[in-house]
């Protein structure tokens, strides 16, 4: 997210970052059902439309105020993202409901089995295709915060605790 509209916490920008990894991981893990398999792919891509809800559900100022500003006085960044953000959403529906009309392993192994036919495969891989090359948009447009925050966060820590380490052995 930009800075424009709005800030956040520094636990909710470590929320964040720990969530959208997973979700990008998940998604390039459940991109190729032959290596993971399909069972991992099915129940791994249904676990995401929780961490989806979660992802959301930390953003919803962004997406209210974004919303509200809209058709207003809005930087032109912000309305893209605000656009690739809704392009997201509808393909990660189309994605994940036509996932679920064609499972062979999650829904049959609860029971529930459904009729086959209106082209969900299709529809299944076109949309997946199409969500990468959203995703990858998304990841180009917001590779500042995803670089900064992973420097705050990841990098900084790890580097003090090496540089403490060294620090101690040069004392020794």
């Amino acid at each position: 997210m930009t800075n424009e509209v709005s800030t956040n916490s520094s636990s909710q920008t470590k929320s964040k970052l720990w969530l959208d990894l997973a979700v990008f991981i998940a998604f390039l893990v459940t991109m190729d059902p032959h290596s993971s398999g399909l069972a991992v792919h099915e129940w791994l891509s249904l676990s995401v439309i929780a961490v989806m809800i979660v992802h959301l559900l930390l953003n919803w100022d962004w997406i209210v105020q974004i919303t509200r500003r809209f058709l207003g006085k809005l930087g032109g960044l912000n309305r893209v993202n605000y656009i690739l953000n809704w392009l997201l959403f509808i393909d990660g529906t189309l994605i994940m409901v036509s996932g679920v009309m064609i499972s062979e392993v999650a829904l049959p192994l609860m029971g529930i089995q459904l009729p086959q036919g209106f082209g969900w495969r299709r529809l299944h891989d076109m949309s997946a295709n199409i969500g990468l090359l959203l995703l990858g948009i998304h990841t180009a447009l917001h590779w500042s915060w995803i670089a900064s925050t992973f420097n705050r966060y990841l990098f900084q820590p790890l580097a003090r605790v090496f540089s403490s380490k060294q620090k101690k052995e040069e004392t020794l």
